[in-house]
């Protein structure tokens, strides 16, 4: 119950983090096409700085964006390598079967050679 809760709130997250900077990259688009207008009907070179952080502003939120989804991918990589094959050996027979076996020293049982055959 808690994998799915924590998954779910990672999820949740990730959704809300990836909305936030559409969101910020939108509303810096609308900024950006603004401050294009007051710096060429000004001609300030203040203006023109205050242009210049934006559109760095704007570019440092798309970094962010291609990392969020970067992370999000690695982790579901992640998730896929533990969730990967498990191979499980069983040994049918008595405790006394078990305890001659674990006692013989000269039994050796290769397993890699039973899957390359």
């Amino acid at each position: 119950m808690t994998d799915k809760h924590d998954e779910k709130r990672i999820k949740d997250d990730y959704e809300y983090s990836r909305d936030t900077y559409y969101d910020l990259i939108e509303k810096g688009r609308e900024s950006l096409n603004l401050m294009i207008e007051v710096a060429r009907e000004s001609e300030h070179p203040r203006a023109f700085e205050v242009l210049s952080n934006m559109m760095k502003g704007i570019s440092d939120v798309n970094d962010k964006l291609m990392d969020l989804n970067k992370k999000r991918k690695d982790m579901d990589k992640k998730e896929e390598k533990l969730i990967g094959s498990t191979t499980n050996n069983l040994f049918v027979g008595t405790t006394a079967d078990l305890q001659k076996l674990l006692q013989d020293d000269e039994q050796v049982i290769d397993v890699t050679n039973e899957n390359n055959e």
